[in-house]
């Protein structure tokens, strides 16, 4: 029986060519330094160094970028910035959108940036954390993250009681219609929001899913009035689910974490949700202490 075909790897950074290197170099030279270029500055001066500091001036910003934006941010010229763009979207770090013009982060950068929030030094103080909120508050609670257009689980702990849903880290659901995807959704710029939300026909888990685009901005503005999301048996019919933010480091104005809590709606009412935002809070609060404190 014959076996299918291995998936072709992912191609190195192609180096370019030595005329092409030269005129990049006298470029770089000339340009004036951006603040997001200093990280990749401190450390030194090189080609791959030069790679990963507009991997991070197109990472930082919560928008896609054009050719004309990122050269009027960094100082490069567009062939300089042509040319690095290029080598990254042949290795999948980036990749253009909207009839090509426009700039994002790769399936492959998205894919590093989960691996590293699921895999860091920090899971086991995270998991702590997650542990003795479930503790407090006698439910399920998990962790998630923003992944392009759903939320991912980073971690979960489960509760004792016999009856519960079973979901286990690395779980992803739609944004529309899970309590931490709301929360993510309400910090996007409107015309982000649209875009993602546009993107494609939003399916209706359950009878109580919102797919109209109208109701979805109402509910948008009671979240960020609220600070807090619920999912009222939106998601699957029985489960209700109640998210807060992770406060953001300083400087920064979006979360790119949330810790909620999950359960069955029979043993779980919007009233004693109300009731937990606190604990959830607190939990928030020690997992941003957590990002925020260097590593010994």
């Amino acid at each position: 029986m014959p076996t299918a075909p291995k998936p072709a790897p992912k191609p190195a950074l192609k180096p370019p060519s030595n005329s092409a290197r030269k005129a990049d170099d006298k470029a770089i030279a000339k340009a004036v330094p951006s603040p997001a270029l200093r990280p990749a500055e401190r450390t030194g001066d090189t080609p791959a160094l030069r790679l990963v500091a507009l991997v991070e001036q197109v990472a930082a910003r919560d928008q896609r970028q054009t050719l004309q934006g990122l050269a009027e941010a960094t100082g490069l010229p567009k062939p300089t910035l042509h040319r690095m763009l290029q080598q990254l979207e042949a290795a999948g770090l980036m990749q253009r959108e909207g009839e090509s013009r426009f700039w994002a982060a790769g399936a492959r950068l998205r894919r590093l940036a989960e691996d590293l929030l699921l895999n860091n030094s920090l899971h086991g103080a995270r998991h702590a954390v997650l542990r003795r909120l479930v503790e407090e508050v006698g439910e399920s609670c998990n962790i998630t993250a923003l992944s392009g257009g759903e939320v991912v689980y980073l971690d979960r702990v489960e509760t004792a009681a016999p009856l519960r849903f079973y979901l286990q880290a690395g779980s992803r659901v739609p944004l529309h219609c899970s309590a931490s995807g709301k929360v993510f959704l309400a910090q996007m710029p409107p015309a982000q929001r649209r875009q993602l939300l546009g993107a494609a026909p939003l399916e209706p888990c359950t009878h109580r899913t919102l797919t109209n685009l109208e109701a979805i901005e109402a509910e948008m503005r009671r979240v960020r009035r609220a600070g807090y999301a619920f999912d009222d048996e939106e998601f699957l019919p029985g489960l209700v689910c109640a998210a807060v933010p992770v406060p953001p480091p300083t400087g920064r104005t979006r979360s790119s974490l949330c810790v909620a809590i999950q359960g069955p709606s029979v043993r779980l009412t919007r009233d004693k949700l109300q009731a937990l935002l606190p604990q959830l809070r607190r939990a928030a609060a020690a997992l941003a202490d957590l990002e925020a404190t260097p590593p010994t």
